[in-house]
C-alpha cells in the first residue's frame, strides 16, 4: 500500500469514528455506520501494521462481529490478524476463515519508509501485541488486564491477583516491540494466592489441551513481539510440551530472555537452549 492510499484509509476510518450517531437518523443506518467504521478502523489498522499485508485479508462485519477471509503463508499472521481485529473497539467477537498455506506468495509488503511511518503511529497493533503478549503467558491472566496505547505509550488497567503478577505484565508490555514506555495502573486484588500458587492453577487448566503446534506458534509470536530478541533467527521446536530453542542470538543476555519468554508461554513444560547458539562475531563487533 502506497503513502497516499494508506492516508486516506487512515482519514476515512478517522471520519467514520467520529460521525455522530444524530447523523445516521434510523437504527438501521447507525447500525450500517457502526459497521462501516469498525470495517475502516480494521483494514486502517492493517494497512499500519509492521507485521501484516491488507492485501492479504477480506474484512466483512456483521454487527459485532468481524469475518475475516483470505491466504496467508504462516499461521503467525492469521493470529495476528485476528487480535488486531479483536482490539477494535466494538468488535465482540471475530470468525477467522483465514487460510494457512506455505506455499503461498505474500504480495508485496509496503516499502520501508511506509513501514517506518507505520512503526510510529499504529497504537492499534501495538495494544494487539501487548494483549496477545499477557494472553499467551501462563502467568498472566490477559482477559482482566486492559490495554491501552497512545503515541507507544501502553497503559495497563484492571486486576491481577499478587504484585508478582503486575509486575510481570509490565515486564512483557516494556519488551513489546513499539512500545516507549507502559504506565502501570494495575491494582492488586485482596491476598488470596501466592505466585507459585497461580503458576501452579494455571499449569493445571491448561492440562494436555494446549497442542505441541498451539505453543510453538505463540513462542514464535512472542519471541517476534519482544524488543530485545531478533525471533527471525530462532526456530522453534515443540514436543510434549517441551520447547527447543534453536538459531542464532547475538548475546548470553538475548539468550535468557529467550528462553524466559518461551517458559512463560501456557502449556511449556520445559525449555531447552543448547542448540541456541551466541554468534561470536556480532558480540566481538560491538
Amino acid at each position: 500500500m502506497n503513502m497516499q492510499r494508506m492516508t486516506i484509509v487512515t482519514a476515512v476510518a478517522a471520519a467514520l469514528a467520529l460521525m455522530p450517531p444524530a447523523m445516521a437518523g434510523k437504527k438501521s443506518m447507525e447500525q450500517e455506520l457502526s459497521e462501516a467504521r469498525i470495517e475502516g478502523q480494521i483494514v486502517a489498522t492493517y494497512a499500519l501494521n509492521r507485521h501484516l499485508n491488507p492485501f492479504e485479508f477480506d474484512v466483512e462485519v456483521d454487527g459485532n462481529t468481524v469475518m475475516l477471509s483470505g491466504e496467508v503463508e504462516e499461521s503467525i499472521d492469521k493470529d495476528l490478524a485476528e487480535q488486531v481485529a479483536l482490539g477494535v473497539e466494538g468488535v465482540k467477537s471475530v470468525k477467522n476463515n483465514i487460510k494457512v498455506n506455505e506455499d503461498y506468495k505474500p504480495k508485496t509488503k509496503k516499502a520501508s519508509k511506509e513501514r517506518d511511518f507505520g512503526d510510529a503511529i499504529s497504537d492499534a497493533t501495538t495494544t494487539a501485541s501487548v494483549k496477545s503478549m499477557l494472553l499467551w503467558n501462563g502467568n498472566t491472566d490477559g482477559m482482566d488486564i486492559n490495554v491501552d496505547t497512545m503515541n507507544g505509550v501502553v497503559t495497563l488497567s484492571g486486576t491481577v491477583n499478587n504484585s508478582a503478577e503486575k509486575e510481570l505484565a509490565e515486564r512483557l508490555a516494556e519488551n513489546t516491540d513499539g512500545v516507549r514506555d507502559v504506565e502501570n495502573k494495575l491494582k492488586v486484588k485482596a491476598a488470596n494466592a501466592t505466585m507459585g500458587d497461580k503458576v501452579a492453577e494455571t499449569a493445571d487448566e491448561a492440562g494436555e489441551a494446549v497442542s505441541d503446534a498451539w505453543i510453538t506458534t505463540k513462542v514464535k509470536s512472542s519471541l517476534m513481539y519482544t524488543r530485545n530478541v531478533d525471533g527471525t533467527d530462532i526456530n522453534v521446536d515443540t514436543k510434549n510440551g517441551v520447547v527447543t530453542l534453536a538459531g542464532t542470538v547475538e548475546s548470553s543476555a538475548e539468550r535468557d530472555l529467550a528462553e524466559e519468554i518461551a517458559e512463560g508461554i501456557r502449556g511449556v513444560k520445559d525449555v531447552k537452549t543448547e542448540q541456541l547458539k551466541i554468534d561470536r562475531r556480532e558480540t566481538a563487533s560491538r
